[in-house]
């Protein structure tokens, strides 16, 4: 039986999940009190230094101990400069930005799904997003930039884009995946009408330009820090992946993809219509073998070369120590893997930025916590309906009504 709600009901249920979820959450971090925890006692020392005035000194840049970029510390800092509250300003100021991403993506809005509330849910399906939305951590201000970064993209608003971007990657360098696939995307559909027409606008080039740009400002940081954060930190806390310019290590890739599954694409089937997506597998499966059967291939050859790691840490390794065997622990990554593969497989823009960040990530620490602005990006996106658009397989008819498309969305959002 299906039940339809009016707004007003939608907007009531909303307020009422988002009160019961975040009562629970103050509760179980003790109204943002609580003792420091895990990094927090260094991050907190971190923020001294940029608490001494509202704008950081040169010296201060160089040399904090942090590998990310610094523009948390700073906003944290400045927060401790003009209220003095302690931790508890910081972790306030987090849950307020974390309250701001999820009104964003679930608010019943009228150009939103009907199924907003959903996508909040599936949000804060995630851990990471309550863990990181009341305590003391760098993510959520980099995932609140990212999210701005799509709301202006999206209404086709590309230098406020680029911006918010900008100051993205100024929090966590690997939020570069975002407007490096935006960019991507766009150049992917300027070609195409090159092609075709022989000619292109000056005013489409923006398209593209405005998250190149943003994109660009990682040189900047890696030649102020002469590395990707400053040397300091690097030699005491980095990973041995980002204390060599040229190792990389492929396996991440497919740990990356096994928690997008966990916390992106199994949450989306259990909250969207699972049945009917079950009856319409075989139908799938018949249409599309092909298909499933070169990414499978690809996929195992890919496991077989770079054997994905197995210390999963966190919640998932007790799931994981329950296989005791290797090879099961190994097959079920793979199949976790697949799934986010199979789910993301269209070229279209999710697809590119689950590509670029799988990329970035195989210089980074393997951690499951590092999806959560894909996770942030897809939620949204899934909210108003777009999740699957901004296809670039069949490239004619969208740069054909490309314009007829911004417009449409732009009047939408109105």
């Amino acid at each position: 039986m299906n039940i339809r709600l009016n707004r007003s009901h939608r907007k009531f249920l909303f307020i009422l999940l988002i009160a019961a979820f975040y009562t629970v959450l103050l509760v179980n971090f003790e109204f943002l009190q609580e003792a420091k925890v895990k990094d927090e006692p260094r991050y907190w020392e971190t923020i001294l230094i940029f608490s001494d005035s509202l704008v950081p000194s040169i010296a201060d840049l160089r040399s904090y101990q942090e590998l990310n970029t610094p523009l948390p510390f700073i906003m944290f800092g400045v927060v401790e400069y003009l209220f003095n509250l302690d931790i508890f300003g910081a972790r306030l100021f987090n849950l307020i930005l974390s309250l701001i991403i999820i009104f964003v993506i679930g608010w019943p809005s009228r150009h939103k799904r009907e199924s907003s509330i959903l996508c909040a849910i599936g949000l804060l399906l995630c851990p990471y997003f309550a863990i990181c939305g009341g305590r003391l951590y760098t993510d959520i201000i980099a995932c609140f930039w990212v999210l701005l970064g799509f709301m202006a993209y999206i209404r086709d608003r590309h230098w406020w884009s680029s911006l918010a971007f900008i100051l993205a990657i100024a929090s966590r360098q690997y939020m570069l995946a975002f407007p490096v696939a935006i960019a991507t995307y766009e150049l992917i559909i300027v070609f195409a009408r090159f092609r075709k027409n022989r000619q292109i606008s000056l005013s489409v080039h923006r398209r593209w330009l405005a998250p190149t740009l943003a994109a660009s400002t990682i040189i900047g940081w890696v030649l102020f820090f002469d590395g990707l954060a400053p040397s300091s930190a690097i030699d005491s806390l980095a990973p041995e992946v980002q204390k060599s310019t040229w190792l990389l290590q492929p396996n991440r890739i497919v740990y990356f993809l096994s928690f997008i599954s966990i916390y992106m694409v199994i949450p989306e089937f259990l909250l969207f219509q699972p049945v009917a997506k079950i009856k319409s597998l075989k139908g799938y499966l018949q249409q599309e073998w092909r298909k499933v059967a070169i990414i499978a291939g690809g996929l195992l050859l890919f496991c077989l070369i770079f054997p994905p790691i197995l210390d999963s840490g966190g919640m998932f390794a007790g799931v994981v120590k329950l296989l005791h065997y290797e090879i099961l622990q190994s097959a079920l990554f793979y199949l976790l893997a697949l799934l986010a593969c199979l789910r993301f497989s269209q070229p279209n823009l999710m697809f590119l930025c689950v590509a670029f960040n799988c990329i970035i990530l195989m210089k980074a620490h393997y951690w499951s916590k590092y999806l959560l602005p894909l996770s942030v990006v897809f939620w949204y996106l899934k909210s108003l309906g777009l999740e699957d658009h901004f296809n670039f397989g069949k490239v004619i008819s969208i740069f054909t009504g490309a314009n007829s498309r911004s417009s449409q969305v732009r009047r939408d959002l109105q």
